[in-house]
């Protein structure tokens, strides 16, 4: 029987969005076929689904997704009774629920629906529809016992209608209030409560929001800009240096169009980075001449600037009744609604309750969540050298949203600053090291001249060597300023690696440094070594590479099945490559004989179980094979490539094993998802309870 959880609440304005979208990230970590259900819909498309659908890759056809709209439903409700109005959304409903193994539905949304009780209707559709509640109640702008009033008569009103209620979810309430209510909530409901507090950056409209509801036009500014959130409104009327004083981080200032002196000023101050604004509307339909425009592009660039054709207090009245809102096209408020839920939710405890039905299958989404949730509970701080690059910096922006790791960024502090604030990114609290200026640099150059002393290096060529920011960011990792590096994304691998080899090596166990791609096929996940590192490894070194691969497939939770790859199974070739192959084997089996491994073996015999019975009949690794290891790099680099373009594969790699401590390398193609898997990696390989990174 397909599972279903209905989230539903009591009242508008309870930000329930938020809920919605950390239950729904919660189900696909567990399965891969989620079904949407809303029952009641204002407008087509729905905003939220439109979400969901970009976000996971929902494949569900659009049209099963709405019950019906409220107009249709308040007129079936009038004419033929609440009876017939339900019947007909559990109709609808079940054509979702036969297509998936768990439907999230959401609830409706109490706003303008002309619907009596309707809290009532949604507790009835949750029982007919064999789905179990989530209640969110509001707690924005109240005091800490009207929330807890509302939050215990919440559940009493489902809980009385005879809900399985399996959790209570109280939203934006104030941060100073939200231990106080928690506390009081856990031990006063039958049930968890999670309490989260208000986050004004969901709350903020983005510059994209504000124009499009003003109908203004945009005279300048790229996607990114006009993604920011607008934190706070700043009308300019007075004087230059007195203006520059009211400006405030995230501000969207609202001037009119002809005081070019504010335009300029707040873009050089933004430019500056005190502060970096959201932007700039301009009022009374009056535009800048080209000059001013060309020179505020030149500032800042990608910066917005708009124009209305509004006065300034008409365009003020509009901007305060503003709010942003969840969509598919502020993919940032997605991650900072699910950093939000995944911070202050019991995502395990959460997890069980909803009891989802269990999956063998593990898909990549599945496998990038469990990703990001390994990392988190353990944090590590990942070093990024590379953090003027606007990839680097927007995947920096989605870890820290998300909570997964700490950061620290190199480079040059104002090239960093001005970068992420011309791309709207708010770096919080990240730690930002320039190598030319850093206080290690002194220290770093004497350890590095020790490591190298006998290549001759001194310490006044060390201290050229580690400015540079992939030597500086190693030596952090090796002193213990960090846990964990990536890099690559506009380095060579050589640039990024190398530093690696000659100050962190090897493990005592490991003969030599290699690598894997963990390959997320549709329905599994397979370890491919080496594709990356060794042109051509000897038996030994490809037996040590089969080891180090099954120890990294068994830290992310694959259980090692090893195939060492040959061009013939089992004793059907022979020759010098199939030869290797044998010899490595048997080594393995001599070092680890608690490892399962079967080699030589053909790829098709390895992960295809009617081929394996009849060439290796009896095999416990024929046909189900993990970890397949590659008799050289050009067969592996080769392979890797061809399953990901031809299979639709996701690789993520190449990880690197067999080093004292985690470094990373990023292709130079990599995109921002890439990165953010790569530093999850990072950082979970640096999970180790006896070590962890001390903050400069």
């Amino acid at each position: 029987m397909t599972r279903s959880v209905y989230v539903t609440g009591i009242d508008r304005g309870d930000g329930r969005q938020v809920v919605e979208l950390g239950v729904m990230e919660l189900l696909t970590r567990q399965v891969d076929r989620v079904g949407v259900f809303r029952p009641l819909v204002h407008h087509i498309p729905d905003r939220l689904f439109e979400l969901l659908r970009a976000r996971y890759r929902l494949s569900q056809d659009p049209g099963t997704v709405y019950g019906m709209d409220y107009h249709e439903a308040s007129a079936l409700q009038a004419e033929q009774g609440t009876d017939e109005l339900v019947s007909t959304l559990v109709d609808r409903f079940h054509v979702v629920a036969r297509d998936y193994d768990v439907v999230l539905v959401l609830g409706t949304d109490f706003a303008d629906t002309q619907l009596p009780d309707e809290l009532s209707l949604n507790a009835r559709l949750a029982n007919e529809f064999g789905a179990s509640v989530i209640p969110v109640v509001g707690g924005r702008k109240q005091p800490a016992e009207s929330v807890l009033a509302e939050t215990r008569n919440a559940y009493r009103a489902y809980a009385g209608l005879g809900c399985d209620v399996l959790a209570m979810v109280t939203n934006r309430v104030a941060r100073e209030d939200r231990d106080e209510i928690a506390e009081s909530l856990a031990s006063r409901l039958p049930v968890p409560c999670y309490v989260l507090p208000d986050e004004p950056a969901l709350a903020a409209p983005t510059v994209s929001q504000i124009g499009q509801a003003l109908g203004a036009k945009v005279l300048l500014g790229d996607e990114s800009g006009l993604a920011r959130d607008v934190l706070d409104f700043v009308f300019g009327g007075a004087m230059l240096p007195n203006f520059l004083g009211a400006l405030t981080p995230g501000c969207l200032v609202v001037t009119p169009g002809d005081r070019a002196d504010l335009v300029v000023g707040s873009l050089a101050a933004h430019s500056a980075g005190t502060p970096p604004i959201a932007g700039v509307l301009l009022t009374l339909n009056e535009v800048p001449t080209d000059e001013v425009l060309t020179l505020a592009g030149r500032l800042a660039p990608g910066t917005p600037v708009l124009s209305v054709a509004g006065n300034s207090f008409t365009t003020a009245t509009e901007l305060f009744s503003l709010e942003g809102k969840l969509n598919a096209a502020t993919p940032r408020k997605a991650e900072t609604a699910l950093g939000l839920f995944e911070r202050y939710v019991d995502n395990t405890d959460l997890t069980r309750r909803v009891s989802a039905p269990s999956s063998d299958r593990v898909t990549p989404m599945m496998f990038e969540h469990k990703l990001l949730d390994q990392a988190r509970s353990d944090l590590r701080r990942v070093v990024l050298p590379e953090g003027t690059e606007p990839r680097v910096l927007h995947a920096a922006e989605v870890l820290l949203r998300r909570g997964v790791c700490d950061l620290t960024l190199l480079g040059p502090l104002d090239q960093i600053r001005k970068r992420a604030a011309d791309l709207g990114i708010d770096l919080g609290d990240t730690q930002l090291i320039d190598p030319a200026t850093s206080e290690l640099r002194d220290s770093f150059a004497e350890k590095y001249a020790r490591f190298r002393a006998h290549r001759g290096v001194t310490v006044e060529l060390a201290y050229d060597v580690v400015s540079d920011v992939n030597y500086f960011g190693t030596l952090m990792v090796q002193e213990g300023y960090a846990d964990g590096m990536v890099s690559g994304s506009v380095h060579s691998t050589a640039a990024t690696i190398r530093p690696a080899f000659e100050i962190i090596k090897t493990k005592p166990d490991a003969d030599i440094v290699s690598s894997v791609f963990f390959m997320c096929l549709a329905d599994k996940v397979l370890v491919y070594g080496d594709c990356a590192v060794n042109p051509d490894p000897n038996a030994e070194q490809l037996a040590d590479i089969a080891i180090q691969s099954a120890a990294t497939a068994e830290q992310f939770g694959v259980e090692p099945r090893i195939a060492m790859l040959s061009y013939s199974t089992g004793t059907s070739g022979s020759g010098a490559d199939v030869d290797k192959v044998r010899e490595a084997t048997e080594l393995v089996r001599e070092r680890r004989p608690d490892l399962r491994i079967e080699g030589p073996i053909q790829y098709d015999a390895a992960v295809e179980p009617t081929v394996a019975a009849t060439k290796l009949p009896g095999s416990e690794v024929a046909g189900q094979a993990s970890v397949l290891i590659f008799p050289d790099l050009n067969t592996g680099n080769n392979t890797y490539k061809a399953v990901q373009r031809s299979a639709g594969a996701i690789a993520i790699g190449p990880v690197m094993q067999g080093l004292r401590k985690p470094v990373n390398d990023l292709s130079r193609g990599a995109l921002v998802q890439d990165i953010v898997n790569t530093v999850a990696i990072t950082a979970i390989q640096a999970q180790n309870p006896n070590e962890k990174a001390t903050v400069q």
